[in-house]
């Protein structure tokens, strides 16, 4: 009799460890500490946290170089074309979708079946950030952190993950040195640039390439970092994926030095097309398309995709200034990154279109 008593109370402690039924977080056991997040909220976590959801895209592509075994969400399910570059853990994650933007589409309920212990969101500071990232608590009782993210803070960032996380620390340090070194470089070089020297960038989006990234943009962080100045100037900047729209004339007016493509644009028929074919850049083959797998290096998201960014465009508008091997740094990148060893084919496919239309059609 007493044995089988002993055994009940171990089944009854036992039960009372696992989650709650359809609770939508896990059972919360042991400590929690006072986090203050980049919108100086005090927010109660746990102090062993190792289920994080993301609130989008950016907050996805960060936890996922710092710790894909801790995600029980993803923003938006990988491309088939991304699967190589990704831990495989995360191609098995239920979608839960975006908390901000254009393409907000933040599924709730399966976010809080996911049962992260806390909500991750990562990024830059948003008009309301505390009230939305409070009424995100509210509503789905689960702690909901926010760490400012844009290359400015992406160093802190990193070390902010490192103190939020269980076991972490030195990931998220390693992390934070590479964003150190690469923003410092940009930062040092840019001095380097005289103003006369500098060269006027567009950064299209889209098929028809008239979605641009302009001047104070989000998306546009890296062009002005490395020494560029961005042509497009617009009131009411958009920080979202596809950034502002112009047309031809308002392109005319702009006719920039450097035409940056994204994957999937019109870059292939630029020199043949005769809206575009008029330009500047278009004339002397300065146009490029932005290397695009597992991310754009640019943007889309703005995250943590845009060190590399820093390296490829610096690299391609003044190499004598960032003189280096952009394949052999694409290498060492995405091993840091993505833990993906990029072979120096890969790097050279990636890079196939980087190097303008020189000899064919240009100078």
């Amino acid at each position: 009799m007493k044995r089988n008593l002993i055994l009940i109370l171990i089944l009854v402690l036992l039960l009372g460890l696992l989650p709650a039924c359809g609770s939508g977080k896990p059972a919360q056991t042991g400590e929690t500490v006072t986090f203050t997040d980049s919108a100086g909220r005090k927010v109660e976590v746990p102090a062993e946290i190792t289920r994080v959801a993301p609130s989008g895209a950016v907050a996805t592509m960060f936890l996922a170089s710092v710790c894909p075994e801790y995600m029980v969400c993803i923003a938006s399910t990988p491309s088939s074309a991304q699967y190589r570059y990704l831990d495989e853990r995360l191609l098995r994650l239920p979608t839960t979708g975006q908390l901000y933007g254009s393409k907000s589409t933040i599924n709730l309920e399966a976010l809080m079946s996911a049962q992260p212990q806390v909500i991750i969101d990562l990024g830059d500071a948003k008009d309301g950030i505390q009230r939305d990232m409070n009424a995100l608590q509210k509503q789905t009782g689960i702690p909901v952190v926010f760490i400012e993210a844009d290359l400015e803070h992406m160093e802190e960032a990193f070390r902010m993950l490192g103190r939020l996380l269980s076991g972490k620390e030195k990931r998220c340090a390693e992390l934070a040195d590479y964003v150190a070194e690469t923003v410092g470089l940009a930062r040092e070089n840019r001095e380097k640039i005289p103003e006369s020297e500098r060269l006027r960038v567009m950064y299209t989006t889209g098929v028809s390439g008239l979605n641009t990234n302009a001047e104070g943009s989000v998306q546009a962080q890296v062009i002005p970092l490395v020494g560029a100045v961005n042509a497009i100037v617009v009131e009411d900047v958009s920080d979202r994926g596809g950034g502002n729209t112009i047309n031809l004339e308002q392109m005319y007016n702009f006719d920039p030095d450097v035409i940056l493509f994204t994957t999937g644009s019109m870059y292939a028929d630029a020199a043949e097309d005769a809206s575009w074919s008029k330009l500047r850049a278009v004339k002397a083959g300065a146009y490029y398309e932005i290397p695009g797998l597992p991310y754009n290096w640019m943007s889309s998201p703005p995250s943590l995709n845009m060190l590399l960014g820093i390296r490829w465009l610096g690299n391609l508008l003044y190499p004598e200034v960032y003189d280096y091997d952009m394949a052999e740094e694409a290498i060492r990148a995405y091993r840091l990154l993505w833990n993906y060893d990029l072979t120096p084919e890969e790097a050279g496919e990636l890079l196939s279109r980087s190097q303008g239309k020189r000899g064919e059609n240009g100078k």
